[in-house]
């Protein structure tokens, strides 16, 4: 797979990245820290060499353990990622930050040891449209005038 640009950012559009990005492999990050960081319980990480990133309107930092610190946007609380304090030339960017997610594919889990096991699988439980739910469309509407997509 050749190396692509891809763009990405906050769900308010205040924190924008450009990142180099030469294969599909992204990972699920189960460790507690990243659980607590969330408020999920895994999050989808791409790696990416810090100096293929581009930060086009910086994150702000939040120091979250002694060793590693989170780029996040202070504005609308978007999680972006995760960055040892020093000693690595790598960095994780949060795959939902992406435009476009849809390119990458979990390869591994880290953390293990606090994978809540439930949730890993969840082939076969029903799915529901957002469209499908008529009070949220018809706010969605009132609001902005259109569907929600």
């Amino acid at each position: 797979m050749s190396e692509e640009q891809m763009q990405g950012g906050c769900a308010c559009g205040r924190v924008r990245f450009t990142a180099n990005i030469a294969n599909d492999e992204a990972y699920l990050c189960h460790c507690r820290m990243c659980q607590r960081a969330t408020g999920s319980v895994s999050i989808a990480f791409k790696q990416v060499t810090l100096t293929d990133v581009a930060w086009e309107s910086e994150p702000n930092w939040y120091a979250s353990s002694p060793i590693a610190r989170r780029p996040f946007c202070a504005q609308c609380g978007t999680s972006l990622g995760f960055a040892f304090n020093e000693g690595s030339d790598k960095m994780d960017l949060t795959v939902a930050a992406f435009d476009d997610p849809s390119r990458f594919v979990p390869k591994w889990h880290f953390g293990a040891e606090e994978i809540q096991r439930p949730w890993l699988n969840t082939a076969g439980l029903p799915e529901h449209k957002t469209t499908d739910y008529q009070v949220l469309v018809d706010k969605w509407v009132e609001a902005t005038g259109s569907v929600p997509v």
